[in-house]
């Protein structure tokens, strides 16, 4: 760029007037600080320096090439907080208000609550990141943001809020309860132990919010809400209004930059007065104003000062207020206006420049150029992990565009390709996991996303609610052989994401599939999938009990072996569970024979070692040892038919199995030598419960004989292991046996 502006021979000064773009824009790209610019911002730098053939094609490519290292390069977060803007105006009694909310000490068993309501376009969420931008340095523990998704036809669901706010927290999957209570009872004490501002915003209900409100402590809750959550009690409140007239000329003036000197104060005044001081509107009707420089305020405020138009635009209700997206959506290029209203199909409440190039017929390349122009206009939120959604009045706007701009039988292709490639693209992910596929073969480019098991593992993870709504919606269109396809792909992958709350629905749905195709097999199969997602964890042991009865019928009727030996598998763990151990042990041998006989020797060290588990609960601890022994033979034989990776990540497990068994029977000497090793291998594992449970045995163990020393480490590092898994009754009391007196 240097070197092109020497060439013609002008200023910086002369190029940013002769092309419109900002002296700080053009120094920054010529000292490299930007290295992405936009497609508009290099064309009129182009045009400028009129740049020709192979000197403007150079400078459009790297321009793109910038751009693209730049959103491949985005890190990942949860509930990051979103960007404040730099043009942020007024509101310094509101933002004192928050200052004094948070720093006042809270009453005995009062939380510190402040609930921020407001009408539609009042600038709440942006008024709440903003403080929370402020009050950052004073919350060393993380500030939080949660959009609720108050507007949408499916708020966010309580348990699903508390499980992204926890995990924001660091709490692993696997150690978030289950039940609602359980969840709000953690969170609770998370924030009483922590300096943590969490931002709750766009709530639905009171309903929806009190699970997520805090006790005593030291963490502080921010609620924005359209509604006013009467119903909420304790809690401080703050009402944004308009903004007074001079605050909303100053910034709808900050808002145009440079060019607001050349409208005229008077000219901004009149178009912020027609705005009625709302944020949103004064946003929109900025970036209208400054993308068009050939306009000027006072023809703008022209075309707004038909009363009855400006009300229905900015200040009559939800669907009028999103009227005023009509504007911006009107200065986009007609690519991104397909893209934009395409979107609004998407099933989840936020995606990615993959899909959205799906959505909207075009290459991904394309698709950053428009979603990066939707974002400048107001029509998306992005975040720095490189995910966009709409906020839930533009969705609305979305789908009026599609509604009234394509037919019926393109909206239907439309569907049916974003459905058909978030199932394909699922399947695929999916299909990383399984033995049987490994590495997929991806002839098509838009799959490349998944070119590693990294890869697919974060694609699934990440877009969870867009393949699982592109299920339901193929489920409810009759695409039964898509659903089950998906399913069952998801069966090897689900035990890396054993803790997913989806599990449930995804192999529901592959049942249902299964049943409208008639295939009794994969019927058995996928409930015999239901039924192990109801041991994760094992609370319901009845209803586990009754999905492997369900899936024997039909794999019996369907004379599959193999479905069968899992039912009988699935039942002993119930029946265990259910203090049931001469029925147990009767039906995880079963299981076990008929694995054996199948020849499959992964599955038979399960059902073996299940059977162990029966036997040793109901008291038979020398058949118990023998069946370990048979399963620590299978691990450790590398000619005994096993799969290599799952035998050696088996092997202390297995130990851990014979130890505890060991010590049961007395030999203790022989216990502690076994579970001393398999815990030594574990503790290069994630932290989890089997391990837990060894180092407790182990350190129970050399109590008995008398090693106190080793005795205590062993329980300090059990309690570290139950800590961090989330079980705070037997941390505490492995720490007391840890640290009592001598």
């Amino acid at each position: 760029m240097r070197s092109h502006r020497r060439a013609a021979r002008l200023t910086l000064e002369e190029l940013a007037e002769a092309s419109g773009v900002s002296v700080r824009t053009l120094s920054d790209l010529e000292r490299g600080r930007s290295k992405g610019p936009q497609q508009r911002t290099i064309t009129a730098l182009a045009d400028a320096l009129a740049l020709e053939d192979d000197a403007r094609k150079q400078l459009v490519e790297l321009a793109r090439d910038g751009r693209l290292r730049d959103h491949w390069a985005r890190p990942t977060g949860l509930c990051e907080l979103p960007r404040a803007i730099d043009d942020f105006t007024g509101r310094a009694a509101e933002l004192a208000w928050i200052d004094s909310l948070v720093h006042t000490a809270h009453t005995l068993g009062a939380p510190v609550v402040g609930v921020i309501t407001g009408s539609a376009g009042s600038g709440k969420t942006t008024f709440a990141v903003r403080s929370a931008h402020a009050l950052r340095p004073g919350y060393p523990d993380g500030v939080f943001f949660l959009d609720l998704f108050g507007m949408s036809q499916r708020p966010l669901a309580v348990d699903d809020a508390l499980g992204q706010v926890m995990g924001a927290l660091g709490v692993a999957d696997r150690q978030i309860p289950a039940d609602t209570q359980g969840r709000s009872s953690l969170y609770r004490a998370l924030l009483r132990e922590r300096r943590v501002l969490v931002v709750l915003d766009n709530a639905a209900s009171e309903e929806q919010v009190r699970p997520l409100l805090p006790g005593e402590g030291a963490g502080r809750v921010l609620v924005t809400s359209r509604r006013l959550l009467a119903g909420l009690e304790g809690v401080r409140r703050l009402v944004l209004g308009p903004l007074p007239l001079p605050e909303a000329t100053e910034l709808l003036a900050g808002i145009v930059g440079e060019r607001s000197a050349a409208d005229g104060e008077a000219a901004l005044a009149r178009l912020a007065q027609l705005c009625g001081g709302l944020p949103l509107a004064l946003r929109i009707i900025g970036n209208r104003l400054a993308s068009r420089p050939g306009w000027s305020a006072v023809e703008l405020a022209a075309r707004l000062s038909d009363e009855e138009r400006r009300l229905d635009q900015f200040t009559a209700g939800d669907l009028k207020i999103a009227n005023a997206f009509g504007m911006s959506y009107e200065q986009l290029a007609p690519s991104a206006r397909r893209v934009f209203r395409r979107l609004a199909v998407v099933p989840g409440r936020d995606f990615g420049a993959a899909l959205a190039a799906v959505a909207g017929g075009t290459s991904i390349e394309d698709a950053w150029d428009a979603l990066d122009e939707l974002v400048d206009l107001g029509l998306l939120q992005d975040s720095t992990s490189g995910r966009y959604r709409f906020h839930d009045l533009v969705r609305l706007f979305a789908r009026e565009r599609l509604q009234e701009e394509e037919s019926p039988a393109e909206r239907d292709e439309l569907t049916g390709r974003v459905t058909s490639w978030l199932l394909r693209t699922a399947t695929t992910a999916g299909r990383w996991f399984e033995p049987a596929y490994g590495r997929p073969e991806r002839p098509d480019a838009d799959l490349a996303v998944l070119s590693s098991p990294e890869q697919a593992d974060l694609w699934l993870r990440v877009n969870v609610a867009n393949w699982l709504g592109a299920m339901r919606l193929a489920a409810s269109s009759g695409q039964h052989a898509a659903v089950l396809d998906c399913a069952e792909s998801m069966h090897w992958f689900s035990d890396r994401w054993i803790h997913g709350p989806h599990w449930h629905e995804v192999f529901t749905l592959g049942a249902q599939a299964a049943a409208a195709l008639g295939d009794l097999t994969q019927h058995a199969t996928q409930l015999n999938y239901v039924a192990w997602v109801q041991g994760i964890p094992l609370d319901s042991p009845g209803t586990m009990l009754r999905y492997a009865a369900e899936a024997l019928d039909l794999a019996v009727r369907s004379g599959t072996t193999v479905q069968i030996a899992w039912s009988h598998h699935y039942t002993a763990i119930a029946l265990r569970k259910l203090g049931r151990s001469q029925e147990a042990v009767a039906s995880a041998s079963q299981a076990a024979g008929m694995f054996k006989s199948l020849g499959d020797t992964d599955s038979y060290y399960a059902s073996i070692s299940n059977l162990g588990h029966c036997l040793r609960d109901g008291g038979r601890h020398d058949e118990a040892l023998e069946r370990y022994r048979e399963a620590f033979a299978l691990v450790s034989d590398e000619g005994s038919g096993m799969t290599a990776s799952i035998a050696a990540h088996l092997r202390p497990y297995t130990l851990a199995d014979l130890g505890r068994c060991l010590g049961l029977l007395g030999r203790r000497g022989e216990a502690i030598t076994t579970l001393t090793e398999a815990t030594t291998v574990m503790a290069s594992f994630d932290s989890n419960v089997m391990q837990a449970f060894a180092l407790e045995a182990l350190a129970a163990l050399l109590e008995q004989e008398g090693r106190t020393d080793e005795s205590r480490r062993a329980y300090a590092r059990a309690a570290e292991v139950f800590d961090a898994i989330g079980d705070a009754e037997a941390h505490s009391r492995c720490h007391a046996l840890a640290t009592a007196a001598p």
